[in-house]
């Protein structure tokens, strides 16, 4: 099934001294692109985090945002050499500018990092390390489903945008049958006006509207741009990463677009290619947000 690249996922779990909070958040990105932010606790799980999430998406950027917390029985320790520095700054500051006053122990109990919890310093537990990696487990699952859902949606309005093309398409095929004859008819008359109704050398003429209709063949650009949807259709339907081979379809189908327009002056084959020009456009915004 198609996927999205834009969704959300969360997932907590909690543990006898800790609580870990997973967000995950995705938006379109050409790659997958992973942005990390937690606290410095969970800094050596960063690598282990990322692998897996890069095990369960391909394209998109991720913010992975985490969330940690020790419950009131964790044991904590003093951040001495960091408590100093705080209270040798505190004299100097009151030394130098003549102020009053003590730092008291609530003020210092609340700067930062001044209480650190003992797995700050010390190797995370397995309880610590199995719960992160659970509720990242949870987000993601919340987060897949999320891109699944909006894939499922992103997926009719682009089928919808397909059928649109092969009705224009099979209007320029509609309106190609018969341009060789129409080019005849109109050299003939052109011709005949010119030369104020004389004798026309039929092989001339023959070979003007050979020369005529190969510039003006557009059957192959129709071929192809049946083509094209085909495999759409086929890439639509599909699972797993279609997003790059799904823009490169569109680029082609641009591409045909154009040709038929270059080639072409029957008004109802050039509306045709805007229209698959327009179509294509609003696809290949839309085709930006599948994975």
């Amino acid at each position: 099934m198609l996927k999205s690249m834009t969704g959300y996922g969360q997932g907590t779990v909690s543990g006898d001294t800790f609580t870990v909070t997973v967000d995950l958040r995705s938006v379109n990105n050409r790659n997958l692109d992973i942005h990390w932010r937690a606290p410095q606790d969970l800094a050596s799980l960063e690598v282990t985090l990322k692998k897996q999430v890069q095990a369960a998406l391909s394209r998109g950027r991720v913010d992975m945002t985490i969330g940690f917390s020790q419950t009131a029985d964790s044991a904590y320790e003093l951040n001495r050499p960091l408590i100093r520095g705080y209270l040798e700054a505190l004299r100097v500051m009151r030394e130098e500018f003549g102020l009053t006053g003590d730092a008291d122990l609530a003020t210092l109990s609340r700067l930062p990092n001044v209480l650190l919890p003992k797995t700050a310093s010390n190797t995370l537990s397995d309880a610590v390390v199995q719960g992160v990696e659970a509720a990242l487990t949870h987000a993601l699952a919340a987060l897949v489903a999320m891109r699944a859902v909006e894939g499922h949606e992103l997926q009719k309005e682009l089928l919808s945008r397909v059928e649109r093309i092969e009705k224009q398409v099979a209007i320029v095929e509609s309106g190609a049958d018969g341009l060789v004859d129409a080019y005849r008819d109109k050299l003939r008359k052109r011709v005949t006006e010119l030369l104020e109704k004389n004798t026309i050398d039929e092989t001339r003429l023959a070979q003007e509207v050979a020369y005529l209709a190969e510039r003006s063949d557009i059957s192959e650009e129709i071929a192809r741009l049946k083509s094209h949807m085909t495999q759409l259709r086929e890439l639509l339907n599909n699972e797993g990463e279609i997003g790059k081979k799904l823009d490169f379809l569109l680029q082609e189908t641009n591409r045909e677009a154009n040709t038929i327009l270059s080639k072409s002056s029957e008004l109802s084959i050039c509306d045709a290619a805007i229209e698959i020009k327009t179509e294509v456009e609003k696809l290949r915004e839309q085709a930006n947000n599948v994975e």
